[in-house]
């Protein structure tokens, strides 16, 4: 039976927790990764790795785990992903690698991503530098955006001897990993922070404040000897109902909550960046971003509710972040949905008007229909509203950029699985081309556009 049950991993207090931004989840235990590692039985054909975005060799690793050589495990981790650490924390193994783990199929899958984790952690806290990368070849490559698509990217390339610079809009290289996600999932300066050094140590430059569109142009890069560019400039224009009253005071957006407490540190008294929550938060939304912001303002002293259209098991957020949102005591409002912010005499935010719900026939997306129940309105009384609704890419430079197609969403144009857009020697992947999805998913689209960029240039140019 033991092969089957999952080694318990631990967690920070949930009644401690709320009052601070330490990591939640402590991870495992040298003792722990090991017992946890040999419950896999290392198959011949493992159906955990083509489930993988980055094809990470899951059964290697382990193994390396179980027979206790943790620098070889973090090694072959780094051989295929930029950001084990990351991706350890943050990546949705549950409908990835450990979906289709065969020990799930009578108890247990293998805890992938929290081995992911113990490894990466082992070889940060142990100073080790693990990225190897072959000789220049002489060609240069430049990358828009230092979130995890670009520096899977750029990492991928740099590897293989190319001079990359990314160019990143924000003061601060990493994207959605330093303004999306919380420090008490993702901590900055332990994890982001070291593995963006790992990918300066591969010779990549990063310039920061520069926003491609405005700052620089796509033209003016080529301009400085690039012979192929990648976009990775993510989606960070926020998504809203366009209902009565939203524009009031006190309606955020969770992308400004989270920059400002995120990348602005507003959660630190030591910050001059101001954050008000007040006493009573409504947020809106049911994804990873919904919770990222529900347990952020739970932190930041509210009483937090979160209202969802469909029910709980319809829920796109992670079981985890769920689970850990409602043992810090997070209301769910499940089959709500806001139809007005309801506001004061000087435009504040003082009550959410909503409307109950039931669920009809499939949509699109395979699920039943949130369908309004007539004459179910009622108020609720709330200081801030936080939509987390979505993101889109910002069309700042598919609009600057001659011959570089998107669509009615904003979204870059592909032609080729590979990232190849419509503008010559131009290529895309991540949240804006997708939209909105989940952080290896936009690394898996860096590491693929990378090779095609390397196939691009070595049929082009000659290589040294």
């Amino acid at each position: 039976m033991a092969k089957l049950t999952r080694t318990p991993i631990s967690y920070q207090d949930a009644n401690k927790r709320i009052y601070n931004f330490e990591e939640v989840c402590l991870g495992y235990t040298k003792e722990e990764a090991i017992q946890e590692a040999k419950r896999c039985i290392q198959c011949k054909n493992p159906t955990c790795v083509p489930l993988c975005p980055v094809s990470i060799d899951i059964p290697g690793f382990i193994n390396k785990i179980a027979n206790e050589n943790f620098r070889e495990a973090a090694q072959i981790l780094a051989d295929y992903s930029a950001l084990p650490a990351v991706c350890g924390r943050v990546c949705p193994q549950e409908n990835q690698c450990e979906k289709t783990c065969i020990l799930g199929k009578k108890g247990d899958s293998i805890a992938i991503g929290k081995l992911e984790r113990f490894a990466a952690d082992w070889a940060i806290e142990n100073g080790l530098k693990l990225g190897r990368k072959k000789e220049s070849n002489g060609h240069k490559v430049a990358v828009i955006g230092s979130g995890p698509a670009g520096i899977t990217c750029a990492g991928e390339l740099a590897k293989n001897g190319y001079k990359v610079k990314i160019f990143e809009a924000l003061h601060e290289p990493g994207g959605v990993l330093v303004y999306g996600i919380p420090e008490f999932r993702l901590p900055k300066e332990k994890i982001v922070n070291v593995e963006i050094d790992n990918l300066k140590d591969l010779g990549v430059d990063i310039e920061t404040n520069v926003i491609v569109g405005r700052t620089i142009t796509v033209e003016e890069i080529f301009k400085e000897g690039y012979e192929a560019i990648f976009i990775g400039s993510g989606a960070g224009l926020p998504i809203f109902m366009n209902i009565p009253g939203e524009n009031s005071n006190g309606v955020y957006s969770a992308n400004e909550l989270l920059t400002r407490n995120n990348l602005m540190k507003a959660y630190r008294p030591d910050t001059d960046t101001p954050i008000k929550v007040g006493g009573r938060v409504a947020v809106v939304g049911g994804g990873n971003v919904a919770m990222d912001a529900a347990r952020t303002a739970k932190r930041l002293g509210a009483e937090v509710r979160i209202i969802y259209r469909r029910t709980e098991s319809e829920l796109p957020a992670r079981i985890e972040e769920v689970e850990n949102a409602i043992e810090e005591g997070i209301i769910f409002d499940y089959l709500t949905n806001p139809v007005e912010i309801l506001a004061d005499e000087k435009g504040w935010v003082k009550g959410i008007k909503c409307i109950k719900m039931e669920l009809g026939e499939l949509d699109e997306s395979e699920r039943r229909r949130p369908v309004q129940i007539e004459g179910s309105e009622y108020d609720i009384d709330v200081e801030t509203v936080i939509m987390a609704l979505g993101t889109s890419p910002n069309p700042l430079i598919p609009r600057t950029t001659k011959g570089l197609a998107s669509d009615s969403r904003n979204r870059i144009r592909i032609v080729e699985d590979n990232g190849k857009t419509t503008r010559k020697r131009v290529f895309a992947g991540g949240d804006n081309v997708t939209g909105s999805a989940t952080v290896i998913l936009a690394m898996g689209a860096g590491k693929e556009a990378a090779k095609a960029i390397d196939k691009y240039i070595r049929s082009n140019f000659t290589i040294e």
